[in-house]
């Protein structure tokens, strides 16, 4: 019998590399999309087509599937109230769906590192609200939050600048060069899922994951890696934070005129200055036997740079 499971965010960065791995391994999956696109002919995938503030297609989403992988939500926004909306809500309206499943016994929430400092931005605040709502369903879910540090690989388009950048030797620094990080390769977050899939056990808790470097990353040990891998020198360029928070702001104010979702706010600036967003992953690989990550920065370099 081919098992099922039901995906958000299945256009997504992580989500488009999570179903090809689902599907490879005989995985069912019924994928939501707000509507068709190119390169959604994957096979053992049913698309259903809405949005996450459908409930009538969010029971459709979940029918007949025995875990629910939530990727699905907003990176971008004008307003609380936009995060609000697609973050919390969203997340809520998934999780009802799943409890009132006859099927579903499982749920897996993506969620961010940035839930840690909830009080820094919009959408750090949404990601944090939209993990408490999971008790309120504890009693008919075995639930799970992941919160990845930066994910990057083929096909991100957020780090992708400062990979290309990295090829003409220059990293461009946001803020303080010291300031530390985590970094995850998206074939490393895919597997983790995969592994908490096929567990033998629910597995429930909040887990932080990133590739296990000690201590992470800042941006000289990075421009370090990428001389040593590029074989060429790279320096890193300090963009001050002033500027960038006055363009944020400025951002901001041109988005609600204009009606766009910016990426660049005040909060996203208040992201940038944190000192820390490295993760401790020991409990996660302790949880999920035989998944460790595979991939480290220097290895994927040279490809995403190229990219």
């Amino acid at each position: 019998m081919v098992r099922a499971v039901a995906l958000t965010g299945a256009t997504g960065f992580i989500g488009h590399v999570l179903i090809s791995k689902l599907t490879a391994s005989g995985w069912r999956v019924r994928a939501l999309a707000r509507r068709a696109a190119p390169g959604q002919d994957f096979p053992l995938v049913e698309w259903v087509y809405g949005d996450l503030s459908r409930d009538g297609v969010l029971r459709d989403l979940v029918s007949g599937t025995e875990a629910v992988i939530h990727c699905a939500g907003a990176i971008r926004g004008k307003s609380w109230d936009d995060f609000f909306q697609a973050n919390v809500i969203g997340t809520k309206n998934i999780l009802r769906a799943a409890s009132d499943s006859s099927s579903c016994s499982r749920f897996l929430f993506i969620s961010s590192l940035a839930a840690r400092e909830f009080q820094l931005s919009w959408y750090a605040r949404s990601k944090y609200e939209a993990e408490q709502l999971i008790p309120e369903f504890s009693g008919k879910l075995a639930s799970t939050v992941f919160r990845p540090a930066a994910v990057y690989g083929p096909g991100d388009k957020a780090m992708q600048p400062f990979f290309r950048a990295m090829g003409y030797g220059i990293l461009p620094v946001p803020g303080n060069a010291g300031n530390r990080f985590g970094l995850i390769h998206v074939d490393d977050v895919v597997a983790a899922i995969y592994g908490w899939l096929e567990a033998g056990r629910p597995v429930s808790g909040v887990y932080e994951i990133d590739d296990g470097t000690p201590g992470g990353y800042d941006y000289t040990s990075i421009a370090a890696i990428a001389e040593q891998v590029l074989n060429k020198p790279v320096r890193c360029f300090q963009i001050p934070l002033s500027g960038i928070r006055v363009l944020s702001c400025f951002n901001l104010w041109l988005a609600r005129f204009l009606n766009y979702a910016p990426i660049l706010t005040p909060g996203k600036v208040s992201e940038f200055r944190h000192p820390d967003w490295t993760c401790d992953i020991s409990s996660l690989k302790k949880e999920l036997a035989g998944w460790s990550p595979a991939i480290k920065l220097q290895t994927a370099l040279p490809l995403l740079v190229r990219d």
